[in-house]
């Protein structure tokens, strides 16, 4: 596995403030979002509900998709799970899509495979999605289709994920943890979207995919590219998308024509070339888009698992006291009770990816016409009080919580044993090595970031008491 550039490498500022968030899905990309929030106060069209009661039964609907609903969209979901579970609205990207936000209904809209993740059921398939991705050939990703396609292509990315090769990785995301903390910790402050929960996922996928550490920082800048014009206008994002492409075809077939005899190469594009030469059929195109999918579904959620975790700690004082005790009696059963509890409580993916009626169903009692949107508000889902008791309340050591913070079904995220390594890592590293952090800033000077399906902050200055890193020997 490649070392890493030395870190935080040559742009050591991803885009200042910026504007949209471009993945999800497990990330579902860039997309499906940029640009569906709304630009400034107020949703316009998104007012609409053709749902249970017209929207109208309880009251004003909430206004969803303005910024003042992104700093906190759960009052508004409460709202809406009560009153309209299964809503018709019209989002400021003109797409018209139900949003279904009652945990049994989401659970049951994400295992239905009348609900194809395939965008050609759709009338303007081109308004969905990656932006980008049609124009570059990169459709052919798991984010994109149903069975047998997406059975073949996940059997064969899912070796990547094993739990055994994932805590093999686990030395490489502390050293990057460190290394990245070390940046900063003499200093007594730092922004930690940018400085750290940006970069990490970045330079681990990077070593699990296989680019060579010369090449890191590239990807860094144009991730950086994809953030920056993400509550944008689309083209921004679409130029990021192709410089990828093409990087990735190119980073392929050089790593064909080199594929040792012997099998060592230990990433995943030469396992997925190694695949392909050996019979399993995985054209180039669906190779390259394979790659791109888990290289940005992979880094987003992560930054945003860290960041809003992070930011919840620190607004818990309670809760954050009681992992640090229990981190510091050698105890890891609160981290990984606790790291499940951050994604329900303000998890990464605030929406799953596009899905289409292939035919008409019923949804919570709701009839969804054939070629419909369908998005699962997973925020909602994982605070419904019919679900899990407390559900606003932020407790580290709920056993109950079976959340769809990963999703549910075939579509499950394939990369989550990754990001629970690294959101438990950078969590744990983080509270023991700046036992003090703190907030910088007043929290109503947070601001999260517009696109439809991720939820974050753009940035989390904090400080803490300056420590010079660890000396070696």
């Amino acid at each position: 596995m490649p070392a890493a550039p030395d870190v935080p490498g040559k742009s050591d500022t991803p885009p200042d403030v910026p504007a949209g968030c471009p993945v999800a899905g497990t990330a579902d990309g860039p997309g499906g979002g940029p640009g569906d929030r709304a630009d400034g106060p107020g949703d316009g069209p998104g007012d609409r509900a053709d749902g249970p009661d017209g929207g109208t039964g309880g009251g004003p609907v909430p206004e969803l998709f303005s910024w003042e609903f992104a700093s906190d969209p759960y009052p508004a979901y409460a709202w809406l799970r009560e009153h309209a579970p299964v809503r018709r609205t019209t989002l400021p990207s003109g797409v018209e899509a139900w949003l279904v936000t009652r945990y049994a209904d989401a659970r049951q809209a994400l295992a239905d495979q009348r609900l194809s993740k395939n965008p050609v059921h759709h009338a303007e398939p081109g308004k969905t999605g990656i932006p980008g991705e049609r124009s570059a050939g990169l459709m052919t990703h798991l984010l994109n289709i149903d069975p047998p396609d997406h059975t073949r292509l996940r059997r064969l990315v899912s070796k990547a994920f094993t739990p055994r090769r994932v805590a093999a990785f686990a030395p490489r995301v502390q050293e990057l943890t460190d290394r990245l903390i070390d940046s900063f910790a003499e200093r007594g402050s730092a922004d930690l979207i940018h400085e750290f929960a940006f970069p990490l996922p970045i330079y681990a996928i990077c070593d699990m995919l296989g680019v060579p550490a010369e090449d890191q920082d590239d990807f860094r800048d144009w991730a950086g590219m994809m953030i920056r014009h993400g509550g944008g206008p689309r083209g921004g994002v679409a130029r990021s998308v192709k410089k990828i492409r093409g990087y990735l075809a190119e980073l392929i077939h050089r790593k064909r024509e080199h594929l040792g005899e012997d099998g060592a190469e230990d990433d995943l594009i030469s396992g997925l070339i190694r695949a392909s030469d050996h019979g399993d059929h995985l054209a180039e195109a669906e190779a390259v888009a394979m790659c791109f999918v888990l290289l940005f579904a992979g880094f987003e959620t992560t930054i945003n698992l860290i960041g809003n975790g992070t930011y919840a700690l620190l607004r818990d004082p309670e809760q954050r006291a009681l992992l640090q005790s229990s981190l510091a009696a050698g105890e890891t059963g609160l981290l990984e009770t606790g790291v499940e509890e951050l994604l329900r409580y303000d998890g990464p993916v605030e929406l799953a990816t596009w899905r289409y009626a292939t035919t008409a169903l019923t949804i919570g009692g709701q009839a969804i016409p054939a070629g419909d949107p369908v998005l699962v508000v997973l925020a909602a889902a994982d605070r419904d009080p019919d679900r899990f008791e407390a559900p606003d309340t932020l407790d580290l050591a709920r056993a109950d919580n079976q959340h769809l913070g990963y999703g549910h079904g075939i579509h499950y995220c394939l990369g989550a044993p990754l990001a629970r390594l690294e959101g438990q890592t950078a969590l744990a590293t983080l509270l023991t090595r700046l036992p003090d952090l703190r907030l910088g800033v007043d929290p109503d000077e947070l601001r999260w970031r517009g696109g439809l399906i991720m939820r974050g902050l753009r940035t989390l200055p904090v400080e803490f008491t300056p420590s010079a890193p660890p000396r070696d020997g």
